[in-house]
């Protein structure tokens, strides 16, 4: 699997709404703008591809509508599902210097319970405050100008910006603020 997989774990994502074949899923990323996805749609091809030998993603039906040409439908696998959940989870509770990885995740996260989406966020949460607190210790420990640390200072303020950002969402689930029905969570 590359790093992170972003299409793969669309593809997964998607199918977890209903079944469908690649084209219908290639006008759905576009339609959504999951701007995250690239190369497309040869890489989504290769996703399914892929998805489908390591039995993540399965065949459903193979139909055609009138004179076009045969599609073949997918449905998501039990073994897709878990594996789906667990890249969701790791890709939430880890920060990652690529924001594509964040935005991914928080575009795919409605199929998991929110039981699950709190629990990564308070993990994503801590390693954070860890970043802030290394950010802190290094601004205050290194006696150098401060246009040479600009850098940790800038990443010191986006990550304390998201930490605060995160305690707001993770308020706003536990009030109910927030209604969240993972798409996982009902099926199983």
């Amino acid at each position: 699997m590359a790093r992170w997989d972003l299409v793969g774990t669309t593809v997964m994502a998607l199918l977890t709404q209903k079944p469908r074949h690649p084209y219908e899923l290639h006008r759905f990323i576009l339609d959504t703008r999951k701007d995250y996805v690239s190369g497309l749609p040869r890489s989504l091809y290769h996703a399914v591809d892929r998805l489908a030998r390591d039995g993540l993603i399965e065949v459903a039906e193979v139909e055609r509508e009138g004179r076009g040409p045969e599609r073949t439908v997918y449905r998501i696998t039990r073994e897709g599902r878990e594996e789906l959940a667990h890249r969701l989870r790791h890709m939430l509770e880890r920060p990652d210097p690529d924001t594509t990885v964040i935005h991914a995740a928080l575009s795919l996260s409605g199929v998991l319970p929110s039981t699950e989406i709190a629990r990564c966020l308070r993990v994503r949460a801590a390693a954070l405050e860890g970043l802030v607190t290394t950010a802190d210790a290094t601004l205050q420990g290194l006696d150098l100008p401060r246009m040479l640390l600009l850098e940790v200072e800038y990443s010191r303020e986006v990550n304390a910006a998201e930490l605060s950002w995160i305690h707001r969402l993770l308020t706003e689930l536990a009030s109910g603020e927030l209604a969240w029905a993972g798409l996982l969570e009902k099926e199983e």
